[in-house]
């Protein structure tokens, strides 16, 4: 009998996350299909079960960290490892969001904001989980960047991204793509693989509903990173199979 591989998806009940969700659970995975919200967790996970796909909701705020150990419990009683973590959950701010550039505007409060969901709970819950993580024999940790925290691209004036700098939002996912660096470097000489993913612009609740590509699209990039083979790469930033600038 074949186990099945066990993932936890965050900020999952719809956008890019929830069709992570449904393209790992197609792959027969074990989704855990995380969300702040417990009703909307619970309605996201219905209509994938709908589908025949094995999907549990787990309520899941990633800046709460009695949350985090609730649920790094019940990974651990429950499945005693986990294979895939997906850090998808995010914030735009809307003050950050509202202005071109809002490094000189935007406030402490909005920035804090920002980085308690897209950085702090996000390293918080993946250190919860890495002992979890390091008992898969092919352990997948996919952090939800984005091309926005290339500091490469933003320091090119050739790169298009003049128009746009929300600095709280921009400085949490350069902030993200570091901690990818250095824990891929902390585990490089284990099974697990550590990557930064750029989803593209995606019509969610951030990327609007002007962006080009669909949360189909948007989740495809993440689905890779995390179903790598062994001799997949790690301590990268890829979007579609390309290498991304950091």
């Amino acid at each position: 009998m074949t186990v099945k591989k066990i993932a936890l998806v965050t900020g999952a009940n719809k956008g890019i996350g929830f069709e992570t969700c449904r393209q790992l659970a197609r792959l027969d995975f074990t989704v855990l299909l995380g969300c702040r919200d417990r009703d909307r967790g619970v309605a996201a996970a219905e209509k994938l079960r709908a589908e025949g796909l094995d999907v549990e909701p787990v309520r899941l705020d990633v800046t709460d960290s009695k949350d985090i150990g609730r649920v790094r419990d019940k990974v651990e009683s429950e499945h005693g490892r986990l294979d895939v973590l997906i850090n998808n959950a995010a914030l735009s701010h809307p003050e950050d969001s509202a202005n071109p550039n809002s490094c000189a505007t935007v406030s402490m409060e909005a920035l804090r904001a920002t980085f308690a969901v897209n950085f702090f709970g996000l390293v918080e819950l993946t250190q919860a989980l890495l002992p979890l993580i390091r008992k898969s024999s092919a352990g997948r940790i996919v952090n939800i960047s984005s091309i926005l925290g290339s500091l490469t691209l933003h320091s090119d004036p050739k790169a298009g991204l003049d128009q746009f700098r929300p600095f709280a939002y921009d400085a949490s996912k350069t902030a993200v793509n570091m901690f990818t660096v250095h824990l891929a470097a902390l585990l490089k000489d284990t099974p697990v693989k550590v990557n930064s993913a750029h989803p593209g612009w995606v019509r969610t609740d951030i990327g609007g509903p002007d962006a080009p590509l669909d949360p189909v699209e948007g989740a495809r990039t993440g689905v890779t990173l995390a179903t790598l083979d062994e001799h997949g790469p790690t301590g990268g930033f890829f979007h579609m199979g390309k290498t991304m600038p950091w």
